[in-house]
Parts: structure tokens; sequence; C-alpha cells
């Protein structure tokens, strides 16, 4: 076959052969950039070899990205966009009249709250024809000050205290009162409106009503039936006398006042046995509108096996709990504590803790925290109040039948010479003036102007009340303890509504049978 007329071979393209090599070239390229960059190390950690060549290496790599960072930041501008539906004056004031502005200055809502040149401003108001408050008496204030703050004029509220004062003393209504006020129109443009009706609780057993007639004010009264029958708790004492009388109902203050009436006759911790019954009697006030008021307490009593061991009742003009058991003879009572608190040195001969040396130590230190109220032991006269040399503040009181007793370093006296204090009433507190290491009290007895131990000591009184007295003493016990206990507790409702009901004329034609 002639050469010419050969078929030529395939020709392969140019870029076939030359891909393998690019690869390959670019595949050097990258591991000698990696292997590069590996042994280079132009990222190194900043904290190490601080002024060394790889650490000024990386600090450029770093300063390099920033600056490329901050090239490449984009741009910011406003992009101004067109409103999807276009607004006319009007629909632009309604809405700005809805934003919070209009809100907070007390519009209410829609359309009504936006200004428009068709509102016009009021030349005057019209006041509202009447206004009712409530007003409220408060601690240290006046009846005037209270009207004063309400509105009323000067004029009514001078008539309305005297009108007031005619049923209870001003100073004597209790702060907290409410008052319901009712003020009507005023009688001139910036006058003060005049009072037209004002209702409050006067006392536990009357409502006060002013209200405004044709002849000007008057003051109404309307009473509310009270029933003031005592209310009776009894129970058993059990491991507690506190618990006990708690979960029997008896108020907190009540409880209180039994345990200090008791404690003069009795030891709590030691006379009282669990199987013996408490006995508390206490005023008590119901009202026909639902109020309750508890009292003083009237009648404790301590009972064993259904005899009583312990009766006292509240008698005389200074409410004392005085014992049923021999009133009209003379008793000997052991002294009370003088203070809540602890024996720190007894009576007799010591070491002075300041001054050094042994001497006679004439009194009893009981240890209490700075401040403690200190007690009389026992009625008297106190005949001595203020500072008395190592004594600091000192009070000295008699007791008749030469003794006394003498209570030292006070922090603060209570009482002044030539008062007459009741057992158990707060004479001071306890400090450390004078000659002392701490606060405590010094607590002396004397006898005859001398000093003598105060443990044991016993006073003796004469008779609590006389034979004509004992009668009515006798009758008021008698009545408490008819008292049925909870009997107070039922309701007064029916003893308000019971009224006798109205005769007819032909009833009384009717003869009388005998």
């Amino acid at each position: 076959m002639p050469e010419s007329l050969a078929a030529p071979s395939p020709a392969s393209p140019p870029d076939a052969a030359a891909r393998p090599r690019l690869a390959q070239r670019i595949g050097a390229w990258k591991h000698g950039i990696e292997h590069w960059c590996q042994r280079i190390e132009i990222a190194p950690d900043l904290a190490c070899d601080i002024g060394s060549r790889r650490w000024l290496r990386g600090m450029a790599t770093m300063l390099g990205l920033s600056v490329a960072a901050i090239a490449l930041w984009p741009d910011v501008s406003s992009v101004e966009a067109a409103t999807t539906v276009p607004l006319k004056a009007r629909e632009r004031d309604e809405f700005r009249s809805q934003t919070i502005a209009p809100l907070a200055l007390g519009a209410d809502a829609g359309r009504h709250m936006g200004a428009s040149p068709l509102v016009r401003p009021l030349g005057s108001v019209p006041e509202r024809p009447s206004v009712d408050l409530v007003a409220t008496l408060g601690q240290g204030d006046s009846f005037a000050r209270m009207l004063e703050r309400v509105g009323v004029s000067d004029d009514d509220a001078g008539r309305i205290g005297a009108l007031v004062g005619q049923a209870v003393p001003l100073d004597q209504i209790e702060p907290g009162t409410q008052f319901d006020v009712t003020l009507g129109a005023r009688p001139a443009p910036g006058a003060p409106r005049a009072l037209t009706a004002m209702n409050f609780r006067a006392r536990f057993d009357m409502d006060l009503t002013v209200q405004r007639g044709g002849g000007g004010l008057s003051l109404v009264r309307h009473p509310i039936h009270v029933d003031e029958t005592p209310l009776r708790i009894r129970g058993t004492v059990g491991s507690s006398l506190y618990r006990s009388a708690r979960n029997a109902g008896a108020p907190i203050a009540a409880i209180q006042a039994y345990l200090q009436a008791i404690d003069k006759y009795v030891s709590l911790e030691n006379d009282i046995r669990g199987n013996d019954e408490f006995d508390i009697v206490m005023a008590y006030k119901r009202s026909a509108k639902g109020e309750r008021q508890v009292g003083n307490l009237l009648y404790a009593g301590l009972e064993h096996d259904g005899k009583p061991r312990l009766q006292l009742l509240r008698w005389g003009q200074d409410g004392e709990m005085v014992a049923a058991a021999g009133l009209a003879e003379s008793r000997s009572t052991a002294a009370g504590m003088p203070v809540a608190g602890h024996q720190t040195s007894p009576y007799g001969m010591r070491r002075h803790p300041i001054l050094g040396y042994v001497r006679m130590h004439a009194g009893i230190d009981y240890g209490a925290a700075y401040g403690s109220p200190i007690y009389a032991v026992a009625d008297g006269v106190v005949s001595f109040s203020g500072r008395h040399g190592g004594h600091g503040n000192y009070v000295r009181i008699e007791h008749g039948g030469g003794l006394g007793t003498g209570y030292g370093h006070m922090s603060r006296i209570a009482v002044s010479a030539g008062t007459r204090v009741r057992a158990g009433q707060v004479i001071g507190y306890v400090g450390s003036s004078g000659l002392s290491t701490g606060p405590h009290l010094h607590f002396e007895a004397y006898r005859g102007g001398q000093t003598i131990n105060p443990a044991g000591l016993r006073f003796v009184s004469g008779p609590r009340i006389d034979g004509k007295e004992k009668n009515a003493f006798d009758a008021r016990m008698k009545a408490l303890l008819n008292v049925q206990p909870g009997e107070a507790l039922s309701s007064v409702a029916p003893a308000l509504n019971a009224s006798p009901g109205a005769r007819r004329e032909i009833d009384r034609l009717e003869p009388k049978t005998f």
C-alpha cells in the first residue's frame, strides 16, 4: 500500500499529557507549602518566647490578618424603603395617637386620643354632685386634722367636733378608726365641699352618724348590742401547761397573765402535776356586728383531783390578783426573783473582784443580760433612788416591819423616791454601774437597818380585805365560777333580735287569770 494512502494514527490531545504533570506540580507545591508552614510555624503561641524571631513572625501574621479583615470590612449605609401604602395626614395622626406617649398621659384608645383642630378647650368642667371618701385616724393624729385632710371646711369641722364630743371624747377615739365621709356640692366656686354625712365606729358598743338636714348638721347615735359574758377556759395541764392552754383556745396574753399570777404562789417547775386542771376566766366582749374583744384576766384557778389548790381573783382598784385563801388573816409569802437570771455570787465573805481583798459580800449577785428588767420582790415604798457609791445606780425599797431590799448596779432606774411599788413592778434595768466587772444585779436585804441573807427571805402581810368586803369578794368569785366553759362563744344574734311582740288592742281586754 502506498505510503500516501496509509491511515494516519489518532493523535492524543495536547492537554491530556499535560494534566498529570500539572497535578504533580500542584501537589508538589502544596506539600512544599505545608512543609514550609510546619517548619516555619507562622502562627505560634504569642504567650511564649516573647521577643524572639518566632514570636515576631507570629506577631507579623496577626497584624497581617488584622489588616486584611479591616480592609475587607463591609460598608454600612442606610437603606431607604418606600412604604407599602401611602399615608394621608388623617391616618398618620390616628397612628400617632395610638403610640405610647398619649397612653402615658392618660388617653384611652382610638382616634379620640389624637388632638385635632376640631378640639376646643372647655371654659369650666362640671363637678360631681357628691364624693364618697374613706378617711383613717392615724397614730398621733387628731380628729380636726383628719377632717381637714378630707376637705371639710373649718366651720363644718368645728361643728362636727362639738357634736361628736357630746357622745365620746375626741381623744378617746382609737387610732385606725375609719370614717365613711360623703361630701356634697360646693356652696360657691372654689369653696370647700359641704359635708353631707359621716359614719364611724365611736366605741365598741356604738356607731355615730353626723348628717346634714334642714336644720344643719346633727348627730345620730346607733347603739350596738354587746354581750359581756366572761370567757372561761378549762383543761388538763398534761406535759405542758402553756401548750395545753393554747390548744384549749386561750389567747397568749391571757396565758402569760395566768402564769405570772400563779407563779407567786406555786412553783411552775415543781408544784404543778400533769393531771392538775387549770381554770382561766377572762373579760370578753362580743358585739352584734361580730367583733370580739379580749380583756384582762379575771380569775386564775388550779385544781387537783377536783379540789381547788389555788384560786386567784382580780380585785380592788389596782386590779391585783388576790388569793381566796387567807383573805382575812395575815400571810407570809416568799420573795420572788428580782430578775430573770442565775446566781453568780452568794451572800458572805469573798475576795472582791476589783478591790482584790477579802471582805463581806452583803447580798446576792444575779447574772443577767444587759438591760433586763428588774422587779420589786414585794410591795413597798421607794426610800432611795439614785447614785450610791460602789452600788452605782441603786434603788432601796422599804416593805414595812423593818424589812427592806436594795438593788444595785442598774443601767437605768425606773422609779423615784417616794413611789409606792407593787410586787413584780419594774423598778430598773440590769447594768454594770459602780464597782462592777460586768452586767449583773446586786440584791440586798435589810432587817432593822442591818444586812441579812436575802436567800429564803419572806414577807408577812396583813389581812387583804375586811369582813364586809369579803362577802362581795365571794359573790364575785361565785358568779365567775358559774360561767360555763365556752358559754361566751355562742352567737349574740338571738339576744339582739329578741324583742317583745306588739300586743293587739283586743288582747288587752282578755280577762286575767290568777
